[in-house]
């Protein structure tokens, strides 16, 4: 009988993770709370469970490998649920990071506190209690300022306050957006913002991608923070890329994490690369399954499976084959409801756009963007240069036409 794996995800991003699964050999298990979950159409079983339901999640799954078939490995892929897996792990024996490194991973302000004990750069931060403390924190550091929730997810509640925000508004949307109520600030950074997926082997920290973060519509959805997408290779000069591939293993080894996957959230300011946040988990918004490989024919996925399953990896499979061009974009529609979609068939018979994907239909209310999974959808395109990738995505999302009722 071959290995089982469980993967606790089974959103739309993890589908290729599970097929990618399926094509080691592996038996696959997806947990997802939603019986439609599209994951599940490409498993070999599933368990219905709430992802972010931890006791649940791992009840389930212990009754599953009491009684059907017994887990290898435990993961998820595009879903920010490392609390979940790391529990299950450790109910099950199974191979994984720790559970108080998964708790870090999930509470931003006990992150933030333990990387600035152990000598990793951080934005200036605190923990704020109302907005009377929101103001006068404001009026020693100036603006602007970031205001987010200590463990949300999608960049729900995320704001950057400039004196043009309602800080009343302000503080009581992040706070909302908390599932425990607790709200925190922090300096906002000047400077580029990378995105990394390391894989941590033994305590080593191998930096596999590399995205140069897209922020052009900062103003124009402002105060919410929305990304468009990214740029690799990164335009970075090498050493400040070393020096961001050396902080990222110094957050890792502070949220105790030797072997595992982190995902950073990095800005470099003045020269100095600061951690935002690190993550636990392989990210979403294909940046794994699809841009890395693209980018450097890494297989971060597959070797990400192959240390949940307990399996030796090798070091050489981390190592970039090529550098190519990459862009990545998000689509999205203006506010109102949708009647009709043209311009897909551009997509699909356009050569330099590598992978497309629509979520939203006809009939379909379409809302200013206020978080990550606000983005209608996606394309990857690549080129003969960085500039020449850019214009094909933007050319490829521009020839999606969006007609609205009147």
């Amino acid at each position: 009988m071959g290995k089982t794996l469980l993967i606790i995800s089974g959103g739309i991003e993890a589908v290729p993770g599970i097929q990618l699964a399926k094509e080691m050999g592996l038996y696959v298990v997806v947990s997802d709370r939603s019986p439609d979950a599209p994951g599940f159409e490409h498993a070999d079983d599933s368990i219905i469970a709430c992802t972010y339901d931890v006791d649940e999640t791992v009840q389930k799954a212990k009754h599953y490998h009491e009684t059907v078939r017994k887990f290898d490995g435990a993961m998820c892929i595009a879903s920010d649920v490392p609390l979940t897996v790391a529990s299950v792990a450790n109910e099950l024996g199974l191979p994984g990071i720790p559970i108080a490194s998964a708790e870090l991973a999930m509470d931003k302000m006990a992150m933030k506190i333990k990387f600035h004990k152990d000598g990793v750069p951080v934005p200036k931060f605190e923990k704020i209690e109302n907005r009377n403390q929101l103001e006068e924190i404001i009026k020693n550091w100036g603006y602007p300022v970031v205001i987010k929730p200590a463990d949300s997810r999608g960049a729900r509640g995320v704001l950057r306050l400039t004196k043009e925000v309602d800080l009343e508004w302000a503080w009581a949307h992040s706070k909302e957006n908390s599932p425990t109520g607790r709200v925190m600030v922090e300096k906002y950074l000047e400077g580029p913002q990378v995105s990394t997926e390391s894989m941590m082997v033994d305590g080593n920290c191998y930096t596999v991608g590399f995205s140069d973060r897209n922020y052009e519509f900062l103003e124009k959805y402002a105060p919410y923070i929305i990304e468009n997408g990214g740029d690799l290779p990164s335009y970075l000069p090498y050493k400040i890329q070393e020096d961001i591939k050396i902080i990222i293993e110094k957050a890792a080894l502070s949220m105790g994490i030797t072997n595992g996957i982190v995902k950073g959230d990095i800005v470099v300011h003045d020269g100095k690369p600061y951690v935002i946040e690190l993550a636990a988990r392989l990210s979403g918004g294909y940046f794994c399954t699809h841009e890395i490989p693209m980018n450097t024919g890494v297989d971060l996925v597959g070797n990400a499976i192959k240390m949940a399953i307990g399996e030796r990896l090798d070091l050489n499979d981390l190592l970039p084959k090529f550098n190519k061009n990459i862009c990545q974009r998000y689509i999205f529609p203006k506010p109102g409801i949708l009647n009709e979609i043209n311009g897909l068939d551009e997509l699909e018979n356009n050569s330099s756009i590598k992978y497309f994907n629509l979520h939203v239909k006809p009939g379909q209310k379409i809302e200013r963007p206020t978080a990550h999974p606000s983005r209608a959808g996606m394309v990857i395109a690549t080129g003969e240069s960085r500039e020449d990738t850019r214009i094909n995505a933007k050319t490829a999302i521009e020839a999606i036409k969006f007609s609205y009722q009147t």
